[in-house]
């Protein structure tokens, strides 16, 4: 699933390509939205908060989009082949004078008015890439992390209701640089702070290495040092890089780890 460093750069692409301009096309194809009307509005500006986006327009409605596991924006010109959008997962077009947005494989949507986006967003942690995560949303996210005290740490880490914008990725990444165990109680962390400012740090860098364009190109910049690197060597010791899951069955998660720098 995408993860708020992804979700960051795909606002910027949207920003670029459609801030400031009119829509001469916009279809939503999804059943619950399909007579939504959006030609002839100007885009505000596209934000992301942890894996949601909120495409705001001037009349004072948002769309709000989440990639869950598969979802995607891409930018193409106006008026070139894949502008037309003809694909069967293609479920949202917003279109430019000179640029066109399509939304394939989306797995949520809502046109909601933009002083209502907190009944989508509500139930959601801070955002870990929040501008003023550090001064406001930190001292919230410790609470909520807290009362998941007995819950395993790399579970609570990709719980969006703690903070929003942790996946597989920063779990794993931000577990390994703190030599945990991802099984360990969430109450047994010695520094639950400096574990979230890690996985912030680590996503942060990853917005920064990125470059975006108009059309999307992108200089990806990223490494890691367990996930997905399964059997191959740890880093730092050697020892093969193994897997588990984290979550109940049905909705569990696979988390990446040294069983000897993260050892038990």
């Amino acid at each position: 699933m995408p993860e708020g460093d992804i979700l960051r750069r795909t606002a910027a692409r949207l920003d670029q390509a459609l801030t400031g301009t009119v829509l001469v096309r916009a279809e939503l194809r999804w059943p619950t939205a399909a007579e939504v009307d959006l030609v002839g509005l100007t885009v505000l500006g596209t934000r992301a908060y942890g894996k949601h986006l909120l495409t705001r327009f001037d009349d004072g409605r948002s769309l709000h989009t989440h990639l869950r596991m598969e979802g995607s924006w891409a930018i193409a010109r106006t008026g070139s082949s894949a502008a037309q959008a003809r694909g069967p997962w293609v479920r949202v077009v917003l279109g430019a004078e000179t640029w066109t947005a399509i939304g394939e494989r989306i797995g949520m949507l809502d046109v909601t008015r933009t002083r209502d986006e907190h009944t989508v967003l509500g139930h959601l942690g801070p955002d870990l890439l929040a501008p003023d995560f550090v001064e406001a949303g930190l001292t919230e996210a410790l609470a909520r992390l807290a009362t998941r005290a007995q819950s395993p740490v790399a579970e609570v880490l990709l719980d969006q209701r703690v903070a929003a914008g942790i996946g597989t990725i920063y779990a794993a990444e931000s577990l390994y640089a703190h030599r945990l165990w991802p099984w360990t109680p969430a109450g047994d962390v010695n520094d639950p702070r400096a574990l979230l400012l890690t996985a912030r740090t680590l996503m942060a860098r990853s917005v920064r290495a990125t470059l975006p364009t108009a059309t999307g190109d992108t200089a990806r910049g990223r490494t890691t040092l367990v996930h997905g690197r399964l059997r191959l060597p740890c880093r730092r010791c050697g020892t093969p890089i193994a897997v588990g899951r984290a979550g109940a069955p049905g909705t569990d998660r696979p988390i990446f780890y040294c069983p000897v720098c993260q050892a038990r």
